[in-house]
């Protein structure tokens, strides 16, 4: 089969597609016909540095999700056929990932779903949904009225998060640190400039989805009214950690903080959300589809942030 395999930092243009075995079934793992899969930040992350870890199994194959029928069900309790969604548990860095034509996986991170959503739109479902329900709900513990903010929402996360409290019946306020990009926040019912001092905008927020991360987390721990929540989901700053972080001086008083870990899908909650998409006539989003031949230069696209939302990849 055809898949991208690297070992080494891998910047976008020295991706390739090689000639790699099909992968051979075991117990509890089932063998995927991948047709298309999403692309995300964490992938760029993973060849542009994150690769000498040592806790990645190299080489690997990159992706940490994907959309298909699965070829082999091994002894679990799929069946040969079954259109599935897959995402995360190690793809990708623990055990290879979904920038192939097949992938094996866990059972317990894939999941049978009844939808005749297109393989493309499909493909932006996977991780992007997760996160964004996960972060909105059982986090930010989201209700039909209150005001969100959405802090870095011209990304795919972001405008999968917006499309869904819209469903919902929120009020969005969604920013951005580029002027040229305030016109992408059509969605919102308010779209801010960025100029790092959201707090002092005499904004009426009620729960804020940080996706910019410790660079700007503060000042949207700021930002919410008492009561509020904070749900840190992203580091679309730049800005892993915060340095001297002082919970008692940092987080205002009576104001919640929490953040969004979406390494462990439950089919409770991907059944969830193919409900809540049907219930409410969602149309999944991508920005660009690139067919698996033209790997290289998704990933460049991907590299340089030429997509305003999802990339997805057509096999």
């Amino acid at each position: 089969m055809k898949a991208v395999r690297i070992e080494r930092i891998t910047p976008a243009e020295d991706v390739c597609l090689v000639d790699v075995p099909i992968p051979e079934t075991r117990s509890g793992w089932v063998l995927i016909k991948v047709m298309a899969f999403g692309m995300n930040h964490s992938e760029k992350i993973l060849r542009l540095n994150e690769i000498e870890a040592d806790y990645i199994s190299k080489p690997v194959i990159p992706g940490i999700e994907c959309v298909g029928l699965i070829e082999d069900p091994s002894d679990t309790g799929f069946s040969k056929g079954d259109k599935v969604i897959a995402m995360m548990g190690g793809m990708g860095r623990s055990f290879d990932g979904s920038y192939a034509e097949y992938v094996l996986l866990p059972e317990h991170h894939v999941f049978k779903v009844d939808t005749d959503i297109p393989w493309d739109e499909l493909a932006s479902v996977p991780e992007t949904y997760l996160t964004a329900w996960g972060s909105l709900f059982e986090c930010l513990q989201l209700k039909k009225g209150e005001t969100l903010l959405i802090r870095g929402a011209t990304c795919a996360l972001g405008y999968a998060a917006i499309d869904i409290a819209k469903a919902l019946g929120c009020k969005i306020i969604g920013t951005t640190h580029r002027e040229s990009k305030l016109g992408l926040l059509n969605g919102a019912d308010l779209a801010v400039l960025d100029d790092g001092r959201i707090s002092e905008k005499g904004l009426d927020v009620d729960k804020a989805l940080d996706l910019v991360g410790p660079k700007s987390l503060i000042d949207t721990l700021r930002t919410v009214k008492k009561g509020g929540i904070v749900c840190d989901t992203g580091i679309l700053g730049g800005v892993f950690e915060l340095d001297g972080f002082d919970p008692i001086k940092d987080i205002p008083n009576g104001v919640y903080l929490t953040g969004y870990f979406s390494n462990y899908p439950t089919k409770e909650t991907v059944d969830s959300i193919f409900a809540f998409i049907r219930e409410n006539d969602l149309h999944p989003k991508y920005s660009l589809c690139f067919r698996f031949d033209d790997i290289r230069e998704a990933c460049i696209a991907l590299d340089e942030g030429k997509a305003q939302g999802k990339i997805v990849v057509v096999i």
